[in-house]
C-alpha cells in the first residue's frame, strides 16, 4: 500500500522560511512523478513544484518560482519544499502526490489526477 504523509507545517510570519517534507512508503515504481499541491480556502488546487524521474526540468508555478525549491532523497523515498520570502497568498493547506507514470514534470503538475495523494499540512503566513 502506498502511503504519503506530509509534515513541517506551521505558522510563520511573511518573508519567513519553511521546509516540509513528504515521506513516501510502499511506492515501487522505477518511473515517477511526484508533486506539491496546494488548496487554500474557497480556492481552486493549484499545483506548487513538480519533478519526474524522466524529465531533468523541474515545474515550478509562476507564483513560486524563485522562492520554493523542491527535492527528492533516496528516490522518491522522502520529497522536500523548501518555502522563502513566503507571502500571505501561500497560505493553504499543502499535501504531495506521486504516480509511477513517465510524464514530464510540467504535465504531471497539470493533470487533474494523481493516483496517490497524502494528507495535507496546514501552512499559514500571518502577521
Amino acid at each position: 500500500e502506498v502511503q504519503l504523509q506530509a509534515s513541517g507545517g506551521g505558522l510563520v510570519q511573511p518573508g519567513g522560511s519553511l521546509t516540509l517534507a513528504c515521506t513516501i512508503t510502499g511506492f515501487t515504481f522505477d518511473d515517477y512523478a511526484v508533486g506539491w499541491f496546494r488548496q487554500a480556502p474557497g480556492k481552486e488546487r493549484e499545483a506548487v513544484s513538480c519533478i519526474s524521474s524522466r524529465d531533468e526540468n523541474r515545474y515550478y508555478s509562476d507564483s513560486v518560482k524563485g522562492r520554493f525549491t523542491m527535492s527528492t532523497e533516496n528516490g522518491v523515498n522522502t520529497v522536500h519544499l523548501r518555502m522563502n520570502n513566503l507571502k500571505p497568498e501561500d497560505t493553504a493547506v499543502y499535501y504531495c502526490a506521486v504516480q509511477g507514470i513517465i510524464i514530464r514534470a510540467a504535465a504531471f503538475c497539470h493533470r487533474n489526477w494523481q493516483d496517490y495523494r497524502g494528507q495535507g499540512t496546514l501552512v499559514t503566513v500571518s502577521s
